[in-house]
């Protein structure tokens, strides 16, 4: 594999580092601020919204210059947000801040896709982009454990300090060892929004919000589950979400590797596995050892879906793929605050802090509805000769894509 994707996997540390760690110094940063915690709980759900935002908006605004220098673009815009999180005198500040970061985050997972699939042969694509996104799930299991810690040890300002350091090396890492490239030609305005005329492209950013938003009904309110239902002092929870990082981190890498096999049956697969997991957490919650298993495997399994379901938008929004790619990542965070919400309005109706996980088991049965009806829709293409790209696993070749003219480039570089 390509040295740059190094470079991309240190950026995606940094940024889920950023996303997940304030939920671990939410309270210090309330107090501090002399604000509640539901009202600090605008940290988390400003930037969510941020990336849904930023997302399409950065990428269409970066169609004019290299991907390279968009990805250290975005970078330096991360961190700038991290630096302003670090110092904020006041509260509006900080959440300022935690929305400029946000921006970055989208665009950067969006277009550092389509860089690490150009990286590499059509046959390694998934791979290539699994190994991005490594970064990402090892943050879940390095770096918000430590940012929490350091963030308890020397304070919460320390954390975002430090997570700005990291957007820098990152910001470094993209300047020296991703290839430079020219502009795709067809990287232009209305070329990127026409890749959204596919209905496949649509149907795939559905599944990303109903399959994802499945893990994420489960996992943000892990915290009162753990303590109040399944019996598990505070200071464990820390382990528990340690658990829930190297199931992510185990099923992305599976994920990326198996889905360069046979992308649609994986996803069928993993979106049941997923559903049923999601559904037996209801009981297993009640038990210490259960419920730890229980977390690792709704990280794998939803993880295992994050190489797939990229791969397929890039594969069907292949003549323009990169606003398509970074609105998947949006659709990500739209899964994330539509399943809090959920998950919120279920336990305000006194059905405990159990019922999310059902809600979590209905959304990622619905994204596998939608899988099913995908790759259906698919094999009619292929059949009436209407077809676009064909992926790898859903009953033809893989097809070539920019991977191809690349993957020459791309060899002195490589491991």
């Amino acid at each position: 594999m390509p040295l740059a994707l190094l470079a991309l996997a240190v950026g995606a540390f940094g940024i889920g580092t950023t996303e997940f760690v304030i939920m671990g110094v939410l309270p210090q940063v309330a107090d501090d601020f002399g604000v509640t915690v539901p009202t600090a709980g605008w940290l988390v759900t400003g930037y969510a919204l941020g990336v849904v935002l930023g997302a399409p908006l950065l990428t269409v605004l970066g169609t004019k210059v290299s991907r390279k220098k968009m990805l250290m673009f975005l970078m330096g815009l991360f961190v700038v947000g991290n630096v302003l999180s670090a110092v904020a005198p006041v509260f509006g500040l900080m959440l300022a801040g935690r929305i400029v970061a946000s921006l970055a985050h989208g665009a950067f997972f969006g277009i550092g896709s389509v860089v690490a699939a150009d990286l590499v042969a059509p046959h390694r694509r998934a791979s290539a982009i699994s190994l991005m996104f490594m970064g990402l799930t090892v943050a879940n299991v390095v770096g918000v454990p430590g940012g929490t810690y350091l963030g308890q040890a020397a304070g919460w300002r320390t954390t975002f300090a430090a997570v700005a350091a990291l957007g820098v090396v990152g910001l470094l890492g993209v300047a020296r060892l991703v290839p430079e490239g020219g502009r795709p030609p067809a990287a232009d305005v209305r070329a990127e929004f026409a890749a959204f005329r596919n209905p496949q492209v649509w149907l795939a950013m559905a599944m990303t919000v109903l399959g994802f938003g499945g893990v994420f009904a489960a996992i943000t309110y892990v915290t009162p589950l753990a303590t109040e239902v399944t019996g598990f002092a505070e200071s464990s929870v820390t382990w528990l979400l340690v658990l829930f990082g190297l199931g992510m981190f185990f099923g992305n890498l599976a994920g990326g590797k198996l889905a360069d096999r046979a992308l649609m049956p994986l996803l069928f697969t993993t979106l049941a596995a997923l559903s049923a997991t999601l559904l037996v957490f209801t009981v297993t919650a009640h038990h210490k050892a259960l419920t730890a298993v229980t977390l690792t495997l709704i990280g794998a399994l939803g993880f295992a879906t994050v190489p797939p379901l990229q791969k397929w938008v890039l594969d069907q929004a292949s003549a323009a793929p990169t606003l398509a790619s970074a609105a998947n990542i949006g659709a990500f965070n739209l899964g994330n605050a539509l399943a809090a919400w959920l998950g919120g309005l279920v336990i305000s109706g006194g059905l405990g802090y159990t019922a999310p996980n059902w809600v979590g088991a209905i959304l990622a049965a619905s994204a596998l509805l939608l899988s099913l009806l995908a790759a259906r829709l698919d094999r009619r293409a292929r059949r009436t000769g209407a077809v676009g790209p064909v992926v790898a696993g859903s009953g033809g070749p893989a097809a070539p894509g920019p991977a191809a003219e690349a993957e020459k480039a791309a060899q002195p570089a490589s491991l």
